[in-house]
C-alpha cells in the first residue's frame, strides 16, 4: 500500500519531497499484520476502540479519572502512533526517536493505552488495572520516570506545550552540530482547550514561531468542552488565527476521519513553520449519553453508560479484554521502530562525531571539570575585587561554557543585567541552529518550561536568567524541574533590596522562602567570587535537581581570601571565621549579608566577644549534612541570623532563643546603602543584638 512505503520513509529518514499526498495517503481503513502464514485484519477504528475501551474501564476501576479525552483523541492518537511516529518500544532512550507529548495529562489513560498496545518494555494489562493507585506507574497525571514511553510530567495544563518547544530547540539544535545522520526527528504534542487558554501557550507559541521549530505539530483536541461546560462560556477566540497571526501553519480536520488525520500530519511535516492542527473532536466519543458534554471529562462514565458505549463503538468485549487480531496490529506497529533505531545505531557507529555526540547526550562533564573550577576560584584568590555576584557569575560562566560546551544559555529580556551572555557564546537565530545562546524575550515562563524541555530531551545543559523577584512568573516550570529531577539552573539576579531604586515591585523579600519550600530544589546564594564559582560546580553537578543561584546587583567585599580545593559550599553551610576559644555568638549568614556579618565580628572582636561567621549559601545541602556536622558549624552560642528577607525557614538553624536580622515586609525605593541602614540590616545592628543577647548591652 503506498501508505505503508512513505511510512518506511519517514521512520528511515528518507525524503518524499517530490511526491504528492495523492501518491501516498490512501485510506486507513484497514491494517494488515501477519502472523505465521495467516493474515489478520484489524481496522484504524478497532484500534481507537481499544483505546477508548481501556480508558473507559480503568477510570471506572478506578473511580477517578478523566474518560473523555481520551475517548475523543483516540483516532487521532491511533493515526499519529501507527502512521508517524518514530519510536522503539524496546529501546524508549533512543536519542533519535521522536517526542510524544500529551500537554493534556488528565487524559493519561490514552498515553498508557498506547505505550501498553504498542508493547513498551515494563509494561502489562496489571498497569492499566492500577491506574490511580499507590505506587503505579498508571499515575493520575503521566509522571516522568515512573515508566518508560512517559517523555514529561503534565498536568499543570498549557506547561506540556511550552516545554516541548524546548524539545523541538533541542533537537534543531543538535541537529546543527551533528548533522540528519544522527539527529532528525520531530516533537509530537496532544493539547487540549486549556492548555490554549493558559497564559504560557501565547510564550510558547510565539517563541517557536520566532524560531522556525518546523519539526514540532500541535494536535488540538478541539472538543469545545471545559469542566464548568461549553468553552464559550469562556472564551469568544479564534485560536486558530491567533497561532496563524504569530507565524504558525494552521489547519483545521475533522479528529475521527482517520484519512483526513493522516493527510493533515503529512501535509504539516513539510511546511518549514511549527504546526497547530485543529482536530474537531467529540468529548467522550462512543457514549451515547455523556458524549460532547462535560459529563464525560472527569469523572467516570459508571456501569450503564459503559455497556451502552460498548455498543455504540461495536466493542462487545469484556473489560480489559483486547481481541488477538486487535492486539497484534498494534504489536505490529511498535515493533516497526526498531528497524529504524537499528539503522540509526549503525549509522552513529560510522560517524566520526559519535564520541562527541554519545557524551553530550549522556550529560557527563568533563573529566577536568574540578580543575577548571578550581582555577576560577583561584583567579578571585589572586585579584580580589568589590564585584556583584551577577559579575562573577558571569566570570564563571566565560570559563565554564569552554568547559562544558553544551550548555545553552539564555535570559527572559535580561541578558546584561543577568550576566547570562559568556564571552565565546553565540546567539540562536531563525536561520543559525549552531549557536549556543537564546534571546527569550520577555517570557520568563516560557524560558523556564522550555529549559526543561532541552533538560528533558538530553545534549544540553539548560540555563536561564532574570531578576529574582520574578521568579513567580516561573514557578510552576520550576516546581515541574524539581518533580521531574531535572538538571535546570536559573540565575536570578538583583536578589533584594540591596537593587536599590526599582524598589518593593522589584526587591524579592518572599522570594527566597518561597523557592526555599520547594522539594528537591537548591537554592544558593553566594557570597563572593569563590562561593560563586562552588555554587555553579554543585548546579553542574545536581544532576537530579534543579538550582536557582541567587545573584546580587550591587557589590560585595570578597569574604574568601584563601584557596581550597575543597568545595566548602557543598556541604551548604560552613564556618567561614572562627574565634579563638569559645563563641560568645554566632553569625549565620547569606549571600550578601555575609560580608555584613564579617564587619560585625571584626569590631565585636575589638571589644573582646568572640564572634563566629558561618556562610549558609544553601539551607538544602546543611540540611542534608550530618548532626555532627551541624552542631560543629552551628555551635552553642547564641546565633543571629541576617539575611535581606523574610524570616520564614531561618528558625529550625537560630533555635528557640536566636535572633533574625532582615525584612518584616515590602522594601521601598532608595539606593541600596539608605535602604539597609532604613530597614536595620547593618553591622551596628548586628552589634546591638549580640550585647543584648549576651547581655553586654
Amino acid at each position: 500500500m503506498p501508505q505503508v512505503d512513505w511510512f518506511w520513509d519517514c521512520l528511515l529518514g528518507r525524503s518524499r519531497a517530490d511526491d504528492s499526498s495523492a501518491e501516498f495517503m490512501g485510506g486507513l481503513s484497514e491494517f494488515a499484520s501477519k502472523e505465521g502464514n495467516g493474515t489478520m485484519t484489524a481496522s484504524i477504528k478497532d484500534m481507537a476502540n481499544a483505546i477508548r475501551a481501556l480508558s473507559m474501564d480503568a477510570v471506572q476501576r478506578a473511580n477517578s479519572g478523566h474518560p473523555g479525552m481520551p475517548m475523543g483523541m483516540a483516532d487521532v492518537a491511533s493515526i499519529l502512533f501507527a502512521r508517524f511516529l518514530k519510536y522503539d518500544p524496546e529501546n524508549p532512550d533512543w536519542a533519535d526517536r521522536d517526542r510524544f507529548v500529551l500537554s493534556a495529562g488528565h487524559g493519561s489513560m490514552l498515553l498508557y493505552s498506547l505505550l501498553y498496545l504498542t508493547g513498551y518494555k515494563d509494561w502489562s494489562l496489571d498497569d492499566i488495572k492500577a491506574f490511580r493507585t499507590l505506587g503505579s506507574k498508571t499515575a493520575g497525571h503521566p509522571e516522568y520516570g515512573h515508566a518508560p514511553g512517559i517523555e514529561m510530567t503534565t498536568g499543570p495544563l498549557g506547561q506540556g506545550l511550552a516545554t516541548a518547544v524546548g524539545m523541538a530547540f533541542a533537537e534543531r539544535m543538535l541537529n546543527a552540530r551533528y548533522g540528519d545522520d544522527l539527529v532528525d526527528h520531530a516533537t509530537y504534542v496532544i493539547a487540549g482547550d486549556g492548555c490554549l487558554m493558559e497564559g504560557i501557550s501565547h510564550e510558547a507559541a510565539g517563541l517557536a514561531a520566532r524560531h522556525n521549530l518546523s519539526k514540532l505539530i500541535v494536535l488540538w483536541d478541539d472538543n469545545d468542552i471545559t469542566i464548568d461546560g461549553a468553552t464559550e462560556i469562556s472564551t469568544c477566540e479564534d485560536t486558530c488565527a491567533r497561532f496563524e497571526a504569530c507565524g504558525w501553519s494552521v489547519r483545521r480536520v475533522d479528529g475521527h476521519d482517520a484519512d483526513a488525520i493522516e493527510a493533515a500530519i503529512a501535509a504539516e511535516r513539510s511546511t518549514g513553520k511549527p504546526s497547530l492542527i485543529a482536530c474537531k473532536t467529540v468529548i467522550g466519543f462512543g457514549a451515547p449519553n455523556k458524549q460532547g458534554t462535560s459529563g464525560a471529562h472527569g469523572a467516570p462514565l459508571g456501569d450503564e453508560e459503559i455497556a451502552l458505549a460498548r455498543e455504540a463503538l461495536g466493542w462487545p468485549h469484556a473489560p480489559f479484554e483486547i481481541p488477538d487480531d486487535i492486539m497484534d496490529a498494534w504489536r505490529e506497529v511498535g515493533m516497526r521502530g526498531g528497524v529504524a533505531r537499528k539503522d540509526w545505531q549503525e549509522r552513529l557507529g560510522r560517524n566520526k562525531l559519535a564520541s562527541h555526540f554519545t557524551h553530550d547526550i549522556s550529560g557527563a562533564l568533563p573529566n577536568d571539570f574540578d580543575a577548571r573550577i578550581d582555577a576560577i576560584k583561584q583567579g578571585f584568590i589572586n585579584e580580589p575585587k568589590k564585584n556583584a555576584t551577577r559579575i562573577t557569575s558571569k566570570m564563571t560562566l566565560d570559563g565554564l561554557t569552554k568547559a562544558v560546551p553544551n550548555m545553552v544559555g539564555g535570559s527572559a529580556d535580561l541578558t546584561g543585567s543577568n550576566g547570562t551572555l559568556a564571552v565565546d557564546m553565540t546567539l540562536l537565530t531563525p536561520d543559525d541552529a549552531s549557536g549556543n545562546y537564546i534571546e527569550y524575550g520577555v517570557r520568563e515562563f516560557g524560558m523556564a518550561a522550555a529549559m526543561n524541555g532541552f533538560a528533558l530531551h538530553g545534549g544540553f545543559v539548560p540555563y536561564g536568567g532574570t531578576f529574582l523577584v520574578f521568579a513567580d512568573y516561573m514557578r510552576p516550570a520550576i516546581r515541574l524541574s524539581a518533580l521531574m529531577g531535572l538538571r535546570v539552573i536559573y540565575v536570578m539576579t538583583h536578589d533584594s533590596i540591596g537593587l536599590g531604586e526599582d524598589g518593593p515591585t522589584h526587591q524579592p523579600v518572599e522570594t527566597l522562602a518561597s523557592l526555599r519550600a520547594i522539594p528537591n530544589t537548591y537554592v544558593f546564594r553566594p557570597a563572593d567570587g569563590v562561593e560563586t564559582a562552588e555554587c555553579w560546580a554543585l548546579a553542574l553537578k545536581a544532576h537530579k535537581t534543579p538550582s536557582i543561584i541567587s545573584l546580587t546587583r550591587q557589590g560585595l567585599t570578597p569574604v574568601r581570601r584563601e584557596h581550597t580545593d575543597e568545595n566548602l559550599c557543598a556541604k551548604g553551610a560552613y564556618v567561614l571565621r572562627e574565634p579563638e576559644g569559645a563563641r560568645d555568638i554566632t553569625l549565620l549568614a547569606t549571600g550578601s549579608e555575609v560580608e555584613i556579618a564579617m564587619a560585625a565580628a571584626d569590631v565585636l572582636a575589638l571589644e573582646g566577644v568572640r564572634a563566629a561567621v558561618v556562610s549558609m549559601p544553601c539551607f538544602e545541602l546543611f540540611e542534608r549534612q550530618s548532626k555532627v556536622y551541624q552542631t560543629e558549624v552551628l555551635g552553642s552560642a547564641p546565633r543571629i541570623g541576617i539575611e535581606a528577607a523574610i524570616s520564614q525557614g531561618w528558625d529550625c538553624w537560630l533555635g528557640e532563643n536566636g535572633v533574625f536580622i532582615g525584612m518584616e515586609g515590602f522594601g521601598a525605593s532608595a539606593p541600596a546603602p539608605a535602604l539597609y541602614q532604613h530597614f536595620g540590616i547593618t553591622a551596628d545592628a548586628v552589634m546591638a543584638a549580640t550585647k543584648q543577647m549576651i547581655g553586654r548591652a
